[in-house]
């Protein structure tokens, strides 16, 4: 049970205990909900127009005039250090509702997707996803098991590209079958694989990145799919899984321009 004297004066308990709550990923699944932390990120989120239960925020980031007054809590800024997960410099925490799930047809043409096997880190994955949105994407595949786009750590890498991109959860091996059924061209990235500067790249089209540790599953492997590399000269035995994403979307869309 909280202490009283641990309770920011602008809260209730239950508020309080919500916000910490949901730094946990079961708590975050079972409450439906997440936090958005740090002044821009929260403006994005309002902005985006998604279901915002309310914004912890100091007397001064109160006055900007941003958060409806209906959604605000007053704290001290050492209450929001306390309560956020970044440590320091924290000036607005926002607890808002995860989305429904969104929907996941047929590639439209010329579309790109992203699917992600298992990739474990979240500074990775929020990378990944701000790629997505630069590149236009609008939705992007994760396996089950992977880190949790919800997380803190995923929420901030993003940059508020979360809001943006809908972040779907599948089964890839059958997802990536029924993508091919439906015409389109699906690419893995692997070490094995042709450069992507000399392979034949079409649209509509899934690249599938594997974790940071073990690559490709068996499983996803096991689909036969098209191989592509980045190709290098240096020692470097790999490349960060964003990394590798950046790189091979930037020549999918440099291929893409007339």
């Amino acid at each position: 049970m909280a202490k009283a004297k641990d309770i920011p004066e602008g809260l209730t308990e239950a508020e309080f205990k919500l916000v910490r709550a949901l730094r946990d990923r079961r708590h975050r699944q079972a409450e439906g909900a997440f936090l958005v932390q740090g002044r821009k990120l929260v403006e994005e989120v309002l902005q985006a127009r998604w279901s915002v239960r309310f914004v912890v925020a100091t007397a001064e980031g109160a006055r900007t005039g941003v958060v409806p007054a209906h959604l605000l809590r007053i704290a001290r800024a050492h209450h929001l250090e306390r309560l956020g997960t970044f440590g320091s410099g924290t000036e607005w925490i926002a607890v808002v509702d995860r989305p429904g799930t969104a929907a996941d047809g047929p590639l439209d043409p010329g579309e790109l997707v992203m699917a992600l096997d298992g990739v474990a880190d979240p500074g990775n994955l929020g990378t990944i996803i701000r790629l997505a949105d630069w590149f236009g994407m609008r939705r992007l595949w994760c396996s089950p098991g992977s880190v949790d786009p919800f997380n803190p750590k995923v929420v901030q890498a993003s940059m508020g590209s979360l809001f943006r991109v809908a972040v779907i959860e599948a089964s890839l091996p059958g997802r990536l079958e029924r993508a091919r059924l439906e015409g389109a061209a699906v690419y893995a990235a692997d070490m094995a694989g042709a450069s992507v500067f000399e392979a034949e790249l079409v649209r509509p089209a899934v690249l599938v990145l594997g974790s940071e540790s073990h690559g490709l599953s068996a499983a996803v492997r096991a689909g036969g799919h098209r191989l592509l590399r980045v190709p290098g000269r240096g020692g470097a035995e790999s490349l960060n899984v964003a990394m590798a994403a950046t790189a091979l979307c930037m020549e999918f869309e440099r291929r893409r321009q007339p």
